[in-house]
């Protein structure tokens, strides 16, 4: 990601003030993956959404920085990287102020675009900052503080979130990236210098376009497939043209331009080529599993926002830790090994979640919630390593955009199926419950005289409430097992990744982008 020098040959001045600065706009973007989490049923309630379109508000972003993030370096070398960066920062901090100042699901969600498109390239253009401040043998505590900041989103996000909500307001969930951002403007202003700019630098705009036109009608046909009854609608099927329409021309360029957008001598990496899989996976059950936690616990346990907020807290926390963990572990045990074992103990967490009530104790969602993140934390280094164990080093830098795309389709595909099958799932369990209450039933009949009577409009709308709120929990319980299935599906792709003659110098924070 880097446009200058392997390694600073002198000293760099202000580099603790560089490092400060980058790292403040790496957390505000790290924030943001997570901090509306728990704000999601307020904003609902506020811009008059249903329970699936809010979550717009979330694939949008997770979205437009996923498309934006590959043509980063392209822009930092025709550009300039400090300008770039400068103007990502002031992009991000517009479209925050602009977010919490929507009033309409519509205004939000292409806030949260415009946010995705500018917060992009704030992270591996701080990580590419920080390496060329960095000998070589100070690069590793140098990603290790990166990788840090990174993962304050995931264990303070929640937490900041539900506490901002509960407080003041919702809208402030977004405000907080103004202070932030302005420091970090003025630290990169006055301390970082610019990059030489390489006017000769190109992108394949063809295949650029048909990427993005690939995922943005994905992503429609997945968030609207369910509200317009998927192919009945005329709006779907278009999508899903033009979405197959883009990617075809996608395949098809990269197998015959001459240099096209997606290297396509990636895919002859055994080991890269599985881990595209392994990562879309992991993005699935990381940012999914955190979308259906929100609802849950305000909406059927009853939680306030904050004390969601601190329950969801330690599932980063446990990550956190495990990376630190697995980071000395890799290169003295079998890499296949931990990640199995990421997987087993993911796949455990979210069997533990079918069996989930309302009533289930606090203890117990902190609990399954870290050794959730104890399985990505597992997951995460090993599968950077192997993924770019056996990729020539000149092809590392594609590989890397490339495979953080696929994670953040991944989690927006994710978030948009779970949704889509909460709603669908609630309605046709609705349906077969309701199925049950007539006079005929003799075991309802006992319950009718409880004042839950069918012949009233207080005990329909009281039967109704208990059906609907049944209904709804088993198809929590749907969506836990079906994460669960997907990460115990994809163990046995473990015994096709080739072990590495030798541990190769990755970067470690790459999964991070």
């Amino acid at each position: 990601m880097s446009n200058a020098s392997a390694s600073p040959s002198t000293p760099i001045a202000n580099r603790g003030a560089i490092t400060a600065c980058v790292i403040l706009a790496v957390i505000m973007q790290a924030l943001d993956t997570t901090i509306a989490n728990v704000a999601l049923p307020y904003i609902q309630g506020s811009v008059s959404a249903s329970a699936d379109q809010i979550n717009w508000v979330l694939t949008s972003y997770i979205v437009a920085a996923a498309i934006m993030t590959p043509p980063s370096g392209f822009l930092a070398a025709k550009f300039g990287r400090k300008r770039v960066l400068l103007v990502a920062i002031v992009g991000f901090v517009v479209a925050s102020v602009l977010c919490g100042l929507a009033q309409s699901l519509n205004q939000i969600v292409a806030f949260r675009l415009m946010q995705g498109l500018f917060g992009a390239s704030l992270v591996p253009l701080s990580q590419g900052i920080l390496l060329d401040i960095y000998s070589v043998e100070e690069r590793g505590s140098a990603m290790a503080l990166f990788g840090v900041s990174v993962m304050v989103g995931p264990v303070l996000g929640p937490v900041i979130g539900g506490w901002l909500t509960d407080n003041i307001s919702w809208r402030w969930v977004f405000y907080i990236n103004v202070p932030i951002g302005a420091l970090a403007f003025m630290g990169i202003v006055v301390f970082v210098t610019e990059t030489k700019r390489d006017l000769l630098a190109k992108l394949d705009w063809f295949g650029f376009g048909m990427m993005s036109l690939g995922i943005a009608a994905l992503q429609l046909f997945l968030d609207r497939g369910e509200q317009l009854d998927w192919f009945s609608s005329g709006e779907i099927m278009l999508e899903a043209l033009i979405c197959a329409s883009a990617f075809y021309l996608l395949i098809v360029h990269t197998l015959t331009a001459e240099k096209s957008f997606v290297n396509p001598k990636l895919f002859l990496d055994q080991n890269f080529s599985i881990s595209m899989i392994f990562i879309f996976v992991v993005g699935i059950t990381y940012l999914a599993s955190l979308a259906l936690m929100t609802p849950y616990l305000q909406t059927l346990m009853g939680y306030p926002v904050i004390t969601a907020g601190i329950v969801m807290g330690p599932r980063g926390l446990g990550t956190m830790l495990c990376m630190f963990i697995v980071g000395r572990m890799v290169g003295k045990v079998d890499t296949r090994a931990l990640l199995a074992l990421g997987l087993g103990l993911t796949a455990w967490a979210m069997y533990d979640m079918t069996g989930w009530t309302p009533d289930v104790s606090q203890w117990t969602i902190v609990s399954v919630g870290f050794i959730q993140g104890a399985g990505l934390g597992f997951l995460f280094v090993p599968l950077t390593t192997i993924a770019f164990s056996t990729l020539p080093a000149h092809m590392r830098g594609d590989g890397t955009g490339l495979y953080n795309l696929s994670r953040n389709i991944g989690s927006a595909v994710g978030i948009s199926i779970v949704s889509a099958l909460i709603v669908e799932n609630t309605q046709s369990n609705h349906e077969s419950i309701a199925a049950y209450v007539t006079p005929f039933n003799h075991a309802f009949n006992a319950v009718a005289a409880q004042g839950l009577s069918p012949v009233t409009a207080a005990g329909r709308a009281s039967l109704n409430e208990i059906i609907t709120l049944q209904a709804t929990i088993i198809a929590y319980m749907d969506d836990f097992k079906l994460l669960m299935l997907m990460s115990l599906a994809v163990i046995p792709l473990v015994l096709l990744l080739r072990k590495p003659k030798a541990a190769p110098a990755v970067d470690h924070s790459a999964v991070m982008e």
